[in-house]
């Protein structure tokens, strides 16, 4: 055997291990970063981030090939030939940088709401948002409002946090988890990682989706729902509890606004608003006296039957309205079940399932612990039933009523911020009034006066000129959609090639690819991007555009600030933004250089600092007009939003060293986080630990570590006033009022008490002409555009079929390698199909962003992705169909904006087979050499 080779079964795979955070999802997991002699070789999960505890998925272990991409962007770009051609030249970062100067300079100085910048999965927006308020624009805001945003706003109005990003739930404690439409793509490895516990212990899970995939796939009970239907089944769910009487009455009274005092007098100029005492706080009806009491009074028993007759009006409880209206027989199981593809069996079984979790198997930690009117209690007691719920509820014209439903739900459950069931996570929970109301105004040459996202909490925080005309481009925070705090990416292109509310002459975007997988109505997308006026000029000026790859986006860009890859550059994962914390920890990130670039490109975030130094932006320059910060980095360590409050909060300076949360600048800051692994956590205190809202431990916590100024404990809003504000303008009362076309539509959909009705565009298509319900998923694989140029991820998903229900593939005759013609009222496109028997019977669905244009990312124009790949998106308008009244509405929800992607419907007819999937679209001439190896 002397003979045979020597075998080396562990070779060496780096020299050098490097810590930082991932990039390839939402997820934001730790990871260990492997080079050999300098040279990117493995990248594996981090065991001690709190956020994966070293799980990997796919997409983390493949951002190797995502740093070394052909399709990176090499150096900066114009435009030489026509908008959309793909033809660039190189320049030099200088000439760049003085172009775009040239460009933004006199728009600051004269008008300054001409320029729209909107940025997609940036992860930093409390940084690009502080740049353009300090630009003076009011035309801001980044992905949300077309991803789900309805479920952020319901949470933040409902709860005071919301699904996902800042909650969770206790994986720990849970005994039924309830799951609505989560993306397989985002947060996938806790969620994993929990959903393994769940199992471990015997939990149940219920998966509430049109598609039988991913999570619904372990799921123990799969509901199959019918797309849009969700409230409605939530509803009935509600009717079921009430009607058996199993909720949390004990929950309802402390800790919610069911028994607040509302004025019930059909004919008040205040019906339907809380009645309040001189120092503005709700009345409830305290149980000790029988006499109306401030809802945070000390030792105060609300009352959930309180009845009140005051000054001629009578007052009662917000308890009475939610039981008339969940009570009414239209919300029984045999009512809807057939409107939601469910049957009223199953929907009497899981109703049946979260009232046994809740009542019949509680769970108590043994915590003492005092809430906000003084009350000590000597345990923390829970209802283990948890919920989870994402894009699913949230891209349906009638998202936000939907999620509001189940916040609904899980209040009747008690089941919010108790043991077992969902949790916040820090700075979160934040009740709505606490938000900052939207900034609009602007003035040539200053600043906005604050942040242009918020919360408005009545129709006079409306972002609207003095003519009552939209002040945004996007016509967010308008009668059209009043609570809109992510803004309408997906109109901002169709209103500035409208010129509706105005013309803009600068569109300034980041990471967004709207010429494709990120647009409603592709095709015309592209058109209002390259259209021009009778004089030969493009009706929208100027496009600059920043990404690291060279995507659809890029070819119609006049000006590219081309980024880097996520592991050459500083980031900020911040608790100002969008942190990694969990339920028990408050916890932020970094990312850092752990390779240097091989290109001419720089961080996008350190050239909108050098650009707004140029521009003399404040807070980017000093005194004497030098910049204040040299790059991110600097920025990341120096910033303060207020005095002792920074991007990060780890290991800033305090009177006597290093301190966390509140403190002064600290130059070795972010070397500090290098050396724990990228990431900083604080510990929430035990005693703090639940009931974050109420519980007086917490609040004090939250103060002292900088989360907030003062304690802000409040009432989870089953009744949300805010609303009935609204209402009562369109019904005629107050100085403000909406258009006379739009009173209508606010009456029926800003309800106080959460409804559901049918989703918009029902009213304007022919369900018998377009009678099936199309939607997409985005893979576990993949991660909107960018993974699918990606390539090892490409050997997952290299193509996407359309996925047909049994009762349809019957129907259509249809075998193994055939096409479908897929028609809605908007356009058509031809697809390959498949056949999947676990999915809704009037339902089709495909895999999100995997098709491409010809000539992008760096692809053979013969690649599968390009010939076989297609998008839905095609079939999808921003607007909807005109319905006899002259005018075209948004296909969004009226409440928040948020982009209908979810409504769509279709017909299908079996389809000879193309050469490829139509529409197809002419190859673009790429800016980059095209790259021939493994990609």
């Amino acid at each position: 055997m002397s003979d045979q080779p020597t075998i080396d079964l562990s070779p060496q795979i780096s020299d050098e291990v490097r810590q930082t955070t991932c990039y390839m999802c939402a997820c934001r997991c730790g990871i260990n970063v492997h080079l050999k002699e300098g040279r990117l070789t493995y990248i594996e999960g981090n065991r001690d981030h709190p956020i994966n505890r070293g799980v990997l998925c796919a997409k983390g272990a493949a951002g190797i090939r995502q740093v070394m991409s052909p399709a990176r962007l090499r150096a900066p770009l114009r435009r030489v030939g026509p908008r959309g051609s793909g033809d660039f030249e190189e320049i030099s970062w200088e000439e760049a940088l003085e172009t775009a100067v040239s460009w933004l300079k006199p728009l600051r100085e004269t008008a300054p709401e001409k320029l729209a910048f909107f940025t997609g999965r940036d992860q930093s927006q409390s940084f690009t948002g502080w740049w353009a308020q300090q630009f003076g624009t009011p035309n801001f805001a980044a992905h949300g409002g077309f991803c789900s945003v309805n479920m952020a706003a319901a949470g933040i109005y409902t709860l005071g946090g919301s699904f996902w990003e800042f909650g969770a739930p206790d994986w720990e404690h849970a005994k039924l988890l309830l799951l609505f439409g989560v993306a397989e793509d985002h947060d996938s490895n806790p969620i994993k990682l929990g959903l393994a516990k769940l199992k471990a212990r015997g939990a149940k899970i219920v998966g509430v989706n049109p598609i039988r995939s991913g999570y619904n796939a372990i799921a123990d009970e799969w509901v199959g729902i019918t797309p849009g239907t969700d409230g409605l089944f939530i509803l009935s769910l509600v009717h079921e509890l009430l009607r058996a009487g199993q909720i949390d009455l004990d929950f309802l009274a402390r800790f919610t606004n069911a028994p607040v005092l509302l004025d019930s007098d059909p004919r008040s100029e205040t019906h339907g608003l809380f009645l309040r005492d001189t120092e503005g706080r709700p009345l409830v009806l305290d149980r000790r006296t029988g006499k109306p009491a401030p809802w945070d009074g000390e030792g105060v028993e609300p009352d959930l039957r309180g009845r009140l007759r005051r000054a001629g009006v009578t007052h009662r409880s917000v308890m009475h309205e939610l039981a008339e209206r969940y009570l009414d027989p239209a919300y029984a199981p045999e009512k809807v079940a057939e409107r939601c593809g469910v049957s009223a069996a199953q929907i009497r079984r899981v109703a049946a399932e979260l009232a046994r979790a809740a009542f019949d198997d509680p769970v108590a930690l043994d915590r003492p612990w005092t809430d906000f009117r003084g009350v000590e209690h000597q345990t923390m007691p829970g209802r283990p039933v948890a919920v989870h719920a994402m894009r699913g509820i949230s891209a349906h014209a009638n998202g936000f009523q939907t999620a509001r439903a189940l916040h609904l739900l899980q209040s009747l459950l008690g089941a919010v911020e108790t043991p077992g069931s969902f949790r916040f996570k820090p700075p979160y929970p934040k009740p709505a009034e606490a938000h900052p109301r939207p900034q609009f105004r602007a003035t040539p040459g200053q600043p906005l006066e604050g942040p242009h996202l918020g919360y408005p909490q009545g129709p006079e925080d409306l972002a609207l000129q003095d003519d009552g005309s939209a002040a945004r481009i996007d016509k967010a925070f308008t009668w059209e959609n009043p609570l809109s705090p992510h803004g309408l990416m997906h109109m901002v292109i169709s209103n500035a090639a409208a010129g509706d509310p105005y013309r803009i002459d600068t569109l300034f975007l980041y990471m967004a690819n709207m010429a494709w997988n990120s647009a409603m109505n592709t095709r015309g997308t592209m058109e209002m991007l390259t259209a021009q006026d009778e004089d030969g000029d493009y009706i929208i000026p100027r496009i600059i555009y920043s990404d690291a790859y060279s995507s659809e986006m890029a070819a119609y860009a006049d000006l590219i600030l081309p980024d880097t890859t996520y592991l050459e550059r500083h980031d900020c994962i911040s608790l100002l933004d969008r942190p990694i914390s969990e339920p028990d920890a408050a916890a932020d990130a970094i990312r850092w250089p752990v390779l240097t670039p091989d290109r001419d490109v720089r961080p996008f975030q350190s050239v909108l600092l050098d650009l707004g130094a140029r521009l003399g932006l404040p807070g980017m320059t000093e005194a004497d007009g030098s910049a204040r910060y040299a790059d991110y980095a600097d920025y990341i360590t120096n910033h303060e939003r207020k005095p002792g409050i920074g991007p990060l909060a780890g290991w800033r300076m305090g009177p006597t060293g290093l301190t966390h949360g509140r403190g002064e600048p600290n130059a070795a800051q972010l070397e500090s986080y290098i050396a724990n692994g990228g990431f900083f956590t604080a510990h929430v205190p035990p005693e703090a630990a639940y009931y974050k809202p109420w519980n007086r431990a917490y609040q004090d916590w939250a103060v002292e570590f900088g989360l907030a100024e003062t304690p802000q404990p409040y009432l989870i809003q089953l009744w949300c006033e805010p609303l009935r504000r609204f209402q009562l303008a369109a019904e005629g009362h107050g100085p403000q009022q909406p258009p006379e076309h739009l009173r209508g539509r606010i009456r029926a959909t800003l309800d106080p008490l959460p409804i559901w009705y049918a989703p918009l565009s029902d009213a304007v298509e022919d369900p018998a002409e377009f009678p099936v319900h199309a939607l997409t998923q985005r893979p576990m694989a993949m991660y909107h555009s960018w993974g699918s140029q990606n390539a090892w991820l490409r050997q997952i998903h290299g193509q996407n079929p359309l996925y047909l229900p049994t009762y349809w593939w019957q129907k259509l005759g249809l075998q193994d390698g055939d096409w479908v013609r897929v028609t809605s009222s908007h356009g058509g496109i031809t697809v390959p199909a498949a056949h999947m028997a676990a999915l809704n019977p009037s339902t089709v669905w495909t895999w999100n962003a995997i098709g491409k244009r010809k000539g992008t990312w760096a692809l053979d124009p013969d690649a599968p992705e390009a010939t076989r790949g297609f998008l839905l998106n095609h079939l999808i308008h921003e607007l909807l169909p005109e319905r006899g009244d002259g005018m075209r509405w948004a296909n969004s929800d009226p409440v928040t904006g948020q982009a209908a992607w979810f409504d769509l419907r279709v017909k299908l007819e079996k389809s000879a087979a193309p050469e490829e999937s139509q529409p197809a679209f002419g190859p673009m001439h790429s800016p980059i050499r095209r790259h021939t190896g493994d990609c």
